[in-house]
């Protein structure tokens, strides 16, 4: 089978809440699973070729690889419009999966806009990541295929004949002006009976109806409201219903450098993502969003401290080994695919002050407080207390040496700020306050002794370090220093020049480095783009930081949907896709920007 050559920006997303399809521009579901976030993909197109499963409805004349003339979300919500335009006419495939009762759904309404078009469909089931090619058979004019666990059925309406080739269930029919051909896809257990039927146009209403109900909550009213709302829209996408969890991305091991290594499974709900996760929510007015997410958090952390991770599965489990799929040759062949992430048993002593700062935050936002939460953060105090001093893995889950990094004692200021914080606005709760303040003290001291570079004037990445760290760029924001700190303002010129020499920023420097133990280079870090943005915003220089808001804004792809990086020189997203933190980052930006309104200072 030949190599597709969809690029990443080429996907648009669809879900249901508690998994998500990618859908590219040529009309293909190339990556699904089923039936959560992090079970096995059954279209795995992705991250191999045609042969690893893929779904395809298109007019017969594009070919193979023929692209649509243009597509969008229906109004704000996460239902997709494709068009293509033929020489005999007009027509539009709708792409949706409705939230789900008892079954997730997959449904494709091909409809005819002008003329006649010649549509054919192509569903290549493989399950297991792409290994394993199941049996098909006919039941009751449906289309069946089961292997091992997975059972999925296919139907349409009205029926249209299918056949089997090369491995392959096929369609070819036609669609005129006003005429629809609904396509239903559904999985369930292979023991279990067939789950019943849904009507996909009364489930296209309901969905429809549903996300525009969902949007309008939204309580920003900006300049940048478009962009807002999707990224929202994605976030809620991102959000596994059952539990409230959110993961970084529906994707695994789409490659941080096109042909590299650094290919990475982000189907899991990392801590360090909770705090701006949560203020991007609660900025939105999304509060039910958010308390399901402080409650998830809750779950996910209780017990020992010192068995805190830093990411968990969707329903907070513990154990994600990470292995590789030999038989994925990987996006754009790079490999190796991975599935489960290893980065789970690091330390990283940052993700304590994230808990604490989400559940300070949350406090503050007025959500209701669950008795036991500040019980949980004492002891997570108490831990963070006794090892803030060791070397860690740091923000970013280098494979390189434990190093000292700042990021990881500024997060470790944090935690004992907010308890300080709180104890001062609520001295009847339990606590220490003056424990607390001598930490605080403490890392504030040696922090600024240790991480500073004097003859620079900026924050380093690590003690002793002549590497700078994207991550310093939020020190005002936390409120380690106030913006006007000539350090500060040294740490955000330092990093500017030296890892955004692109005009958008890169997380560190992985020229010659060793610290994150891995060869090959990666691109430009969008979350670290938009702390740039709210970095110089903070300093004074707000016209610059909305001119690069704008330029990142950009980005987006036809959808409005961004990766984890960007790599400025082949103008090509990297990374897996969509990332939540890109947008948390994008709706935390544009709301920060809000309050000054004209103002053009810089």
């Amino acid at each position: 089978m030949t190599q597709r050559t969809q690029r990443i920006e080429d996907y648009a997303l669809i879900g249901d809440l508690q998994t998500a399809a990618l859908v590219g521009r040529d009309g293909s579901v190339d990556w699904l699973c089923l039936p959560r976030f992090d079970s096995a993909a059954c279209f795995t197109a992705l991250l191999g070729d045609e042969d690893n499963g893929q779904w395809r409805i298109a007019p017969a004349e594009a070919g193979p690889y023929g692209q649509c003339s243009r597509r969008a979300y229906l109004d704000d919500s996460l239902i997709l419009e494709t068009y293509w335009e033929t020489r005999s006419g007009t027509v539009k495939v709708v792409d949706f999966m409705p939230q789900r009762d008892t079954a997730p759904d997959v449904v494709r309404i091909v409809e005819g806009v002008s003329g006649t078009v010649e549509m054919s469909s192509v569903l290549r089931l493989r399950f297991d990541y792409g290994h394993v090619v199941p049996w098909v058979r006919r039941s009751d004019g449906h289309r069946v295929a089961i292997a091992g666990p997975d059972s999925v059925w296919l139907r349409s309406e009205p029926e249209v004949k299918t056949w089997g080739q090369h491995m392959s269930t096929r369609s070819s029919f036609t669609v005129a002006k006003g005429e629809k051909v609904a396509f239903v896809l559904t999985w369930h257990p292979s023991h279990e009976p067939r789950p019943a039927l849904i009507d996909p146009h009364e489930a296209l209403e309901q969905s429809l109806a549903g996300w525009r109900e969902w949007a309008g909550r939204c309580r920003y009213q900006g300049p940048y409201r478009e962009a807002v709302i999707r990224s929202l829209i994605t976030l809620k996408a991102l959000t596994f219903a059952p539990t409230g969890g959110i993961v970084a991305a529906p994707t695994t091991s789409l490659p941080e450098e096109l042909g590299g290594v650094r290919n990475w499974d982000y189907r899991y709900c990392w801590l360090r993502d909770s705090t701006l996760t949560l203020e991007a929510l609660l900025s939105g007015g999304y509060l039910e969003e958010a308390a399901q997410w402080r409650n998830w958090l809750l779950r996910a952390v209780a017990g020992d401290p010192a068995d805190l991770q830093i990411m968990y599965g969707l329903s907070g489990e513990r154990r994600l080994p990470e292995v590789e799929l030999p038989w994925l040759k990987g996006h754009l062949e790079s490999a190796p695919v991975r599935i489960g992430n290893a980065a789970v048993e690091q330390l990283q002593l940052d993700v304590y002050g994230e808990v604490i700062d989400s559940l300070y935050l949350a406090r503050q936002a007025g959500l209701e407080s669950e008795s036991h939460a500040w019980n949980l953060q004492l002891s997570l105090l108490g831990f963070l207390e006794a090892r803030w001093r060791e070397p860690d893995e740091g923000l970013w889950e280098v494979r390189g040496p434990r190093r000292h990094f700042v990021h990881s004692k500024v997060m470790a200021w944090v935690a004992a700020d907010r308890a300080v914080r709180t104890l001062e606005a609520e001295p009847e709760l339990r606590g220490d306050v003056a424990r607390w303040r001598k930490m605080r003290d403490e890392v504030h001291r040696e922090v600024c002794e240790k991480g500073f570079d004097p003859v620079r004037n900026t924050f380093t990445q690590a003690y002793g370090s002549e590497e700078l760290d994207a991550a310093t760029l939020l020190i005002p924001r936390l409120g380690f220093l106030p913006p006007d700190d000539p350090r500060v303002v040294g740490t955000v010129d330092a990093v500017r020049a030296e890892l955004g020499g692109s005009g958008f920023v890169r997380r560190y420097s992985t020229d010659g480095s060793t610290v994150d133990g891995l060869p090959g280079d990666e691109g430009t870090f969008l979350v670290c783009s938009f702390w740039l943005a709210d970095a110089l915003r903070l300093t004074g220089r707000v016209k610059e930081a909305r001119e690069l808001f704008e330029r990142l804004l950009t980005l987006r792809n036809d959808v409005g949907l961004l990766a984890e990086e960007y790599d400025p020189g082949a103008e090509r997203h990297l990374g897996n896709f969509p990332q939540a933190f890109s947008h948390i980052g994008l709706v935390a930006t544009a709301c920060a920007l809000e309050p000054d309104g004209g103002d053009e200072a810089g």
